[in-house]
């Protein structure tokens, strides 16, 4: 009796084992690609919590973000709007023409926001009387803003809104919402200055000097 196969049962098995190979071929492109996208996706959302978040790493408490500079609307007219403020009275920003303006979009649950805030009060108090004025826009809840500026002291309008403030960040050029942002017009009405992130005071301090 032979021993071997027959020549159609050979070519089956054949197929079956190049169907059976396919097969792991694709589970494994298939198991990279989730592993890939798994990766990405991770990245990503770490990327978006650290932009503005609390840092519990002792080791990294003094690591500054890095703050990006936007040049795309500087010179340009800044536009205008309205918000209300915490108690619901609606403000428009043609109140403070003629003034060197600092706009500063923030919330009480971003700790750069809230780091940056002494110093704009500071800043407001020694250059309110030559003309600068200091106009918040928080993008938060009237109550937390309100508890926030009674704590801290803050000295200078307070504007709120949530999808309206931040459609009038993407106005002044943070086209991605990011916390805080900072502009700085002159008194001609004309945007000078942009920061998204962190402003220090020497920054600002310097910045604002030039308009007065």
């Amino acid at each position: 009796m032979s021993t071997f196969e027959p020549l159609d049962s050979g070519l089956r098995r054949n197929d079956d084992i190049r169907s059976m190979l396919r097969k792991i071929r694709l589970i494994d492109f298939k198991e990279v690609t989730v592993k890939k996208i798994g990766i990405i996706s991770l990245g990503l959302l770490a990327f978006l919590l650290s932009a503005c978040g609390d840092n519990n790493n002792a080791n990294t408490e003094n690591i500054k973000p890095k703050t990006v500079v936007s040049t795309s609307v500087i010179g340009s007219p800044r536009p205008e709007f309205a918000l209300a403020d915490t108690e619901g009275t609606p403000h428009n920003i043609k109140e403070w023409d003629g003034k060197v303006l600092v706009i500063n979009f923030w919330a009480t649950w971003c700790p750069p926001c809230r780091k940056e805030m002494p110093a704009f009060i500071e800043l407001q108090e020694q250059y309110g009387a030559q003309g600068l004025q200091f106009v918040g826009v928080a993008i938060d809840e009237a109550d937390k803003v309100a508890d926030f500026m009674d704590t801290y002291g803050v000295n200078y309008p307070m504007l709120l809104g949530d999808l309206a403030a931040i459609d009038v960040g993407k106005q002044y050029g943070n086209r991605f919402g990011a916390l805080p942002y900072t502009v700085i017009v002159d008194r001609q009405g004309k945007i000078a200055f942009t920061r998204r992130g962190e402003l220090e005071k020497h920054d600002a301090e310097a910045e604002i000097k030039k308009l007065l």
